[in-house]
């Protein structure tokens, strides 16, 4: 985020590693864990809806092929954006305070959720709900790539539930996917974190997502799309790699356990996965 938004005319950051050395420096290792609240509240309910949806509308769709594969995850993406869009609104804005300050003598927010409720008091819904748009169009296709690469990426490694190599193969297959849905959409992720950082410090420079994006590219060049993307791709493996294959383990212990046929994994295989 800190990297997406900086002023480009007195840049903070020379890139990844020297951001990550500052804010340790700057604001010690808490700072590194600032807006760590939105997530925490928000991740819960977003994997639940994101997973729950992207089975029942692959089941819905009946049959299990890539264009379905791509539909079914885009659906989830599209649906869960009305949680993930505040809950990231709240992030940014709490990732923004205070930079540069090892302790802030003023707090324009105590945590995540009295950040909310302080532009819901100034915005109203609007507010909470900025950079809506700019969610969606980012989720959407990256939603439908992410859950296209898993399918794609566990039949290519043959992933047996009796493999032993089987959970390697899960974390390699999650965190591939997580590296391709970012890089689906992540010019639209630099244009939605402007967009939400816009206003910090009584300063509106944007009017829209094109006017973001015709300003953005006027003052940077192309190059201003690519903003952060190194840190993104270093998170999105193991976060994605995790989570995934916790998902995969756990829906084949219950079906394997209880055998429950509800119970089927995410992922439809022709394999016993």
């Amino acid at each position: 985020v800190r990297l997406q938004v900086q002023n480009v005319e007195k840049p903070l950051y020379r890139g990844t590693f020297h951001c990550f050395q500052s804010i340790i420096k700057q604001e010690s290792a808490f700072g590194l864990y600032k807006g760590i609240g939105s997530p925490m509240m928000g991740l819960t309910f977003i994997n639940a809806l994101v997973f729950g949806v992207q089975g029942n509308t692959l089941r819905a769709l009946g049959k299990d092929t890539p264009l379905n594969q791509f539909l079914a995850g885009s659906a989830a993406g599209a649906i869960q954006c009305v949680i993930c869009c505040p809950m990231e609104l709240a992030k940014t804005r709490m990732q923004l305070q205070g930079t540069g300050e090892y302790k802030l003598k003023t707090k324009n927010y105590k945590n995540s959720l009295d950040c909310l409720i302080k532009i819901y008091q100034k915005e109203g819904l609007r507010g909470i709900n900025r950079g809506m748009v700019s969610t969606f169009i980012r989720e959407t296709p990256s939603f439908g790539f992410y859950f296209l690469t898993y399918d794609c990426m566990t039949r290519y490694l043959g992933c047996e539930a009796e493999d032993s190599y089987v959970i390697p193969k899960l974390l390699f297959s999650g965190g591939m996917s997580g590296i391709v849905s970012w890089l689906s959409t992540y010019p639209m992720d630099v244009i939605k974190s402007r967009l939400q950082a816009d206003g910090v410090g009584g300063v509106t420079q944007y009017n829209g997502i094109l006017d973001c994006v015709r300003k953005s590219y006027h003052e940077e060049g192309w190059r201003v799309f690519t903003r952060g993307l190194t840190s993104t791709l270093l998170r999105a493996f193991p976060v994605n790699a995790a989570t995934f294959a916790t998902v995969t383990v756990f829906l084949m212990y219950m079906k394997s356990e209880d055998d429950l046929p509800e119970c089927e994994p995410v992922i439809h295989q022709p394999s016993s996965l």
